[in-house]
């Protein structure tokens, strides 16, 4: 079905199918395609409204019995690191980081395929080959940075994520590690630097992606302060987990074209100029 306001983009939904976070649940998306010169500030408008790039594609939950899908970002200004997570940087603290063009190597296709064969066998991208792994990483109309993180005594791949440069942060489109080295929390330690990542470009937020409650697979991201997660309209500081119930009524659900309705998109005028800083190595 074709949802469209009197301008372009066109927005679209995809039919209901079994939700990959929660069990029971049925989950649709609502999308648009990414394109043309008009791609980043589009992309950033709406990152801004809980979207998220898969590709050349924008997209959001839009579950017609369900809002537990809540596209979440953090604060860099707020965040201060735990304990366990300062212990995390400090074991890591060797790791050296390379941000490159989005291009894929066998390098990066092999960590990929160890990380999907330890930690996600049976999940919708289990069967991803080489080509499509290429696909991911190469077919981004935006700023895309691939971070390489490497062990120096090794000068072993330990680490990647695919990082959209945004207007107003970094947003991590996905990452993946070695599952050998469990006991250095490689996940937490990408997020982490990523906040140095966007505090060196001075970039206020570190988009993650959505955290599902209930969902033990998104349990992770409230453990990072100066969390906020998108809701009611607006991005609102993570207060108590448990308080953001994984249920919503259905008859709270706007219907789709409402809900397209009241995105707000940016400007179709040409822009002049970058701001943004570059995202460097270390």
């Amino acid at each position: 079905m074709r949802h469209t306001l009197p301008i372009a983009p066109q927005f679209y939904v995809t039919a209901p199918q079994p939700c990959p976070y929660l069990e029971g649940r049925m989950e649709r998306k609502l999308f648009t395609s990414l394109q043309g010169e008009g791609a980043e500030q589009l992309n950033d408008s709406l990152s801004l409204q809980g979207f998220r790039r898969s590709q050349n594609v924008l997209y959001r939950p839009s579950c017609a019995d369900c809002a537990a899908c809540l596209s979440a970002r953090i604060n860099v200004a707020r965040f201060r690191p735990s304990r366990t997570q300062r212990r995390t940087l400090r074991r890591n603290r060797r790791i050296t980081r390379r941000a490159t063009s989005p291009w894929a190597t066998e390098e990066q296709y092999d960590l990929f395929r160890r990380y999907l064969d330890s930690r996600h066998a049976d999940g919708g991208m289990a069967d991803m080959d080489v080509f499509e792994f290429a696909a991911m990483i190469e077919e981004t109309p935006i700023r895309s940075r691939v971070i390489e993180y490497t062990d120096p005594d090794t000068d072993e791949l330990v680490a990647v994520s695919l990082t959209d440069v945004l207007k107003d942060g970094v947003s991590m489109v996905y990452s993946f590690y070695t599952p050998d080295r469990p006991q250095d929390s490689l996940g937490t330690y990408m997020i982490l630097d990523h906040v140095e990542i966007a505090r060196e470009a001075g970039l206020p937020h570190v988009y993650l992606g959505y955290w599902v409650p209930g969902s033990p697979k998104m349990g992770y991201k409230a453990g990072f302060s100066g969390l906020e997660v998108y809701r009611d309209g607006a991005w609102q500081p993570m207060t108590d987990p448990s308080r953001h119930a994984a249920t919503t009524h259905p008859l709270s659900v706007p219907p789709i074209a409402e809900q397209v309705a009241s995105l707000r998109l940016p400007d179709r005028r040409p822009t002049h100029g970058n701001s943004r800083q570059g995202l460097t190595g270390r």
